[in-house]
């Protein structure tokens, strides 16, 4: 198991659009990635899942892989929020 803690930082979170991005990248990798917000964890690769933790500006959430390409893909999933989601 791999994770990692990010900040969310576009305007928007990870509502609609990023939302949808977001999970386009996690279901590329064969592990199994849920995302943590406030104790509770959410499946990555879910459009409800994701959309349900409702994560919005400056809420830090820890993306966290198990299985292979685990390190990879939360890599992935970081340089994906802190550099691609800022334009939403």
């Amino acid at each position: 198991m791999y994770e990692q803690k990010v900040t969310l930082s576009n305007e928007i979170g990870l509502h609609a659009r990023p939302a949808s991005i977001f999970i386009r990248q996690a279901v590329k990798f064969p592990c199994d990635i849920t995302v943590e917000k406030a104790g509770r964890s959410y499946n990555a690769k879910s459009i409800m899942s994701v959309l349900s933790m409702s994560a919005s500006k400056g809420d830090e959430i820890i993306i966290r892989a198990d299985g292979e390409s685990e390190t990879e893909a939360v890599s992935s999933l970081i340089d994906l929020v802190e550099n691609k989601l800022t334009d939403y």
